[in-house]
């Protein structure tokens, strides 16, 4: 196996596979990331003396042909190569000779990693962050579409109070305003250029840094070289935060889902298409897509402490397991946005029920809006308490099966504007344009 970064070739081949693990396969998602950071640290090379124009144009030209290669699917890290960063330079030189070789001055395998892990993380965020707020906006629509339906609320899997489908997928839309607060904080993180950190104790080249965070598009430094390198570990774990966060909200619709479409409560309804079947009972609609998000949903709140378990009581400097993270943090983006994606497609095709109420065992949903306005006209709030109850238990208990719930947030009030305008604000925060044009200057 070719390794550009180390002097012997006599590594015991069952260490090798031991130690390189599942690194190669992985690194085939960060091939374009790896090559956007020799694009802008080649020019930085030139811009300090390191590196003549005509080697940089020559560099250049041939990173944005092997952009374009990657970018078509026409790129691979052959079967003795290591890694993407030993794939890139060794096709560079190939193709232009000794400037290729020119390209690693400055840098160490460990800022190398760093970086590309910072600019795939940063590009997958976005991901998230596009997939979330397509399905809020939709979750806001049904929220608005079926303002009006009323559904029984819940405490402890007991009837308890009137809700609406209106508040119901509200709640689930305004859940993801929070969740992107969360994945906002991991982007912050994220979105700090490692390079020049070396392998964590800086260089004596006359190195540009700033230049660097500028071409990629970062919104600052990790200034701090050691720090740099620690922040391995730190940005995946704040990161896996994130993503366990949306995965909870998902988990928790899809659990309503599963219920909701079950016979007991039959609120909701999926086209047979969307549902399964059962080997031997002819008359099942099981809800298969939500279980199974349930499921997969469940496992992303359990990244967090995997990371962390990766993670705790190493001391600062660079650690072999660290690259083990990535085995956890890419599958798991992969997770989030299919569930992201699939809770959008059912969605599109959910069916109400709209007289869920006129079942009698729902009767009891509106002993407090009878106590309510019972006080409203003029009777003391215990008082009104126990005559409801004691009607309930006589059995002389007719409500008005109506509600007339105005304040902020309510029944009749759900401020749907207000979260959107929140939801706004969040995703206006990322200004994923201005890493959109740094990466396009680069790479044109």
């Amino acid at each position: 196996m070719s390794k550009l970064w180390q002097k012997t070739t006599n590594v015991d081949k069952l260490v090798e596979n031991f130690t390189v693990g599942r690194d190669r396969e992985l690194d085939n998602q960060m091939a374009a990331f790896d090559v956007l950071g020799s694009l802008a640290h080649t020019r930085m090379l030139e811009s300090i003396g390191l590196m003549s124009g005509e080697d940089l144009a020559l560099v250049q030209r041939e990173l944005k042909q092997i952009y374009n290669d990657i970018e078509a699917g026409k790129f691979s890290i052959e079967d003795d190569v290591e890694d993407v960063h030993s794939q890139v330079e060794m096709l560079l030189t190939r193709r232009i000779g000794d400037a290729g070789k020119k390209i690693h001055s400055g840098r160490s395998r460990n800022d190398q990693v760093l970086l590309d892990l910072k600019l795939f993380f940063r590009h997958k965020i976005q991901e998230v962050v596009t997939e979330t707020d397509n399905l809020f906006r939709l979750l806001i629509q049904l929220s608005e579409e079926h303002k009006d339906v009323l559904l029984p609320g819940y405490t402890h899997l007991q009837v308890a109070m009137p809700s609406s489908f209106g508040l119901w997928f509200g709640a689930y839309a305004e859940s993801l305003v929070d969740d992107l607060e969360m994945v906002l904080a991991a982007w912050k993180i994220t979105n700090k250029n490692p390079l020049g950190s070396a392998a964590g104790y800086g260089s004596s080249f006359p190195l540009n840094r700033t230049m660097t965070t500028e071409l990629l598009g970062f919104d600052s430094l990790a200034h701090n070289v050691v720090y740099a390198q620690m922040g391995r570990g730190k940005t995946e774990r704040v990161i896996a935060q994130a993503l366990s966060s949306i995965a909870a909200t998902l988990a928790k619709m899809a659990m309503d889902q599963c219920l909701y479409l079950s016979q007991n409560f039959a609120f909701v309804s999926y086209p047979e298409n969307l549902t399964t079947g059962s080997s031997i009972m002819p008359h099942k609609k099981n809800p298969d897509v939500w279980e199974i998000m349930r499921g997969k949903c469940n496992r992303l709140q359990a990244l967090p402490n995997d990371v962390a378990m990766m993670t705790t009581n190493l001391p600062s400097g660079y650690h072999r397991e660290l690259q083990l993270l990535k085995e956890l943090l890419f599958p798991a983006f992969t997770e989030l946005l299919n569930c992201l994606h699939m809770a959008n497609f059912m969605l599109q095709h959910i069916t109400v029920n709209k007289n869920i109420l006129d079942d009698p065992k729902y009767a009891y949903l509106f002993s407090v809006e009878e106590v309510n306005k019972a006080v409203l006209n003029g009777t003391p709030f215990r008082d009104a308490y126990k005559q409801i109850g004691l009607d309930i238990e006589q059995g002389n208990f007719n409500p008005e099966k109506a509600v007339n719930h105005t304040h902020e947030g309510s029944i009749g009030n759900l401020q749907n504007e207000q979260i959107s305008a929140a939801m706004d604000k969040v995703i206006g925060s990322f200004n994923f344009r201005k890493v959109e044009e740094a990466i396009s200057w680069l790479v044109r």
